[in-house]
């Protein structure tokens, strides 16, 4: 069942009373007054009923419904509606969820679907600030754009630290199948992640230079900090991703190199013990006629001899690295 996180109307900066989703559109059509109201998980009635009080386009709110949408902006006439994807750590995985905002003259309305952080954050934050508040609604969607993109650091940096254990770890240790796996799931996670974050400064671009009436340009360039913050932590997820490339790379040459040294060693013992196999295989033919038989220090010759040629070759695969 959805729930109704915040519904607070607004005048000059500063919050004026708390109001229930039907008393919405009654304080929005009061000269300087706007609402922010938030809904976690809606139902389709108290959508359907946002929708009716404030005009929403019957898309936007088809979308907001459905969610499993890409971060895009959509404008209908003067209102705008803006979809962002948040991203959440949990433990060793990365959580995705969805925010939709409704933006337009005298209200917000923001629905998130899935696991994110509460934003009651967001509110305290711009009610805090009463002269940026005094924008209105604009000032609110910068808001929680901006708190979508703060949360973006802490998973990206959380990655961080494990793709760098995961390269010390590779770079002292043989790959073992669990490495090969968690590298692969990183790849992938940051795929998913640079995803979500990349088309969110195309958002910020679009809102910088839109026309419509419910954003001040006064507001136009905090929406251009915001687009540099997401550009920031997508060159950090890039840096990242190949940083894991070359970390099961340089995994595949060390176990290769690894490999071709125990190979070297095999080779080089195979050498030395096919010397006395070889010799004794020629004194195991049993012939009548070897000289060698009948002398008196014979064996201790041919047993000198095995030695000193094993000697030898064990020296030159020494002093060639092989053992």
């Amino acid at each position: 069942m959805g729930r109704v996180v915040a519904a607070v109307a607004y005048a000059n900066g500063r919050r004026v009373a708390e109001i229930s989703l039907s008393e919405g559109r009654s304080w929005a059509q009061k000269p300087g007054h706007f609402v922010w109201i938030g809904i976690h998980e809606p139902e389709e009635a108290e959508l359907r009923e946002l929708a009716q009080q404030f005009d929403l386009h019957p898309l936007a709110v088809e979308d907001a419904l459905h969610a499993h949408q890409r971060p895009k902006l959509e404008t209908y006439g003067d209102a705008l509606f803006v979809v962002l994807r948040t991203a959440h750590r949990v433990k060793e995985e990365t959580e995705f969820g969805e925010t939709h905002i409704f933006v337009g003259t005298g209200y917000v309305v923001s629905v998130r679907h899935g696991p994110s952080s509460s934003y009651s954050k967001v509110r305290e934050r711009t009610e805090a600030n009463p002269a940026l508040l005094k924008h209105g609604e604009d000032f609110v969607l910068y808001s929680i754009l901006d708190f979508v993109v703060d949360n973006y650091s802490p998973v990206v940096e959380a990655i961080e630290v494990e793709v760098t254990e995961m390269e010390r770890r590779v770079l002292n240790e043989p790959l073992t199948t669990a490495d090969i796996e968690r590298i692969h799931a990183l790849r992938r996670e940051l795929m998913v992640i640079r995803r979500t974050v990349t088309p969110v400064a195309e958002v910020c671009k679009q809102l910088e230079h839109t026309g419509s009436d419910c954003i001040d340009e006064a507001i136009h360039p905090y929406f251009r900090d915001v687009a540099d913050h997401v550009k920031r932590v997508s060159d950090h997820i890039d840096a990242l991703r190949e940083i894991v490339t070359h970390t099961f790379e340089a995994g595949l040459l060390l176990e290769s190199s690894r490999q071709n040294q125990v190979q070297r060693k095999f080779a080089a013992w195979a050498a030395i013990l096919a010397v006395p196999t070889a010799i004794a295989g020629i004194y195991g033919m049993n012939f009548e006629n070897m000289p060698e038989l009948h002398m008196a220090y014979g064996y201790y010759v041919i047993l000198g001899v095995i030695v000193a040629l094993c000697a030898f070759l064990y020296w030159r695969f020494r002093r060639w690295g092989w053992l």
